[in-house]
């Protein structure tokens, strides 16, 4: 019962979160260092949905057919006619833009793709969910650490 009661109320915090934020991700966790030295692999990012992006801010994107959200920098912003915003982004680590990372045909990354702006970062902090993904048999024994403890633990009476 305290272990359902502990998944449920984290379910409630994210999705508090992505109603607060805009955004269907409101943290992520940086995975390569593509970023550096703006943000080193491990430290969490916290996004925000905002209606205007500029040349200089940090967005979360996410590409079609791909499961990992790539966090890059926006070099430049291309406005259509129909008032439609496309921006080009590129890693502050990377020699080029990202146009490489993009699917064939694909230039410019529409403003559907951007699931947010950075707004703050805990440093490291997310190192624990890269060697839970790197490391598969330090998932199971955290999971079974975690369920374990709500076993034996007592609640009082």
């Amino acid at each position: 019962m305290s272990f359902g009661m502990i998944v449920c109320s984290a379910l409630m915090i994210w999705k508090t979160l992505m109603v607060a934020t805009g955004t269907e991700s409101p943290v992520v966790v940086v995975l390569s260092g593509s970023m550096e030295p703006s943000y080193y692999r491990g430290d969490i990012l916290f996004l925000y949905r905002r209606d205007k992006i500029d040349v200089g801010d940090i967005i979360v994107f996410q590409l079609e057919n791909e499961v990992i959200p790539i966090v890059h920098r926006v070099i430049t912003i291309q406005q259509l006619p129909n008032k439609e915003i496309r921006v080009l982004t590129k890693g502050d680590n990377n020699p080029v833009d990202d146009r490489g990372l993009y699917p064939r045909g694909q230039l410019w990354i529409k403003e559907s793709q951007i699931m947010g702006q950075v707004v703050g970062n805990a440093p490291y902090v997310g190192m624990l969910t890269i060697w839970l993904n790197d490391y598969p048999m330090f998932k199971y024994a955290v999971i079974g650490l975690m369920f374990l403890t709500v076993l034996v633990s007592k609640d009082p009476q």
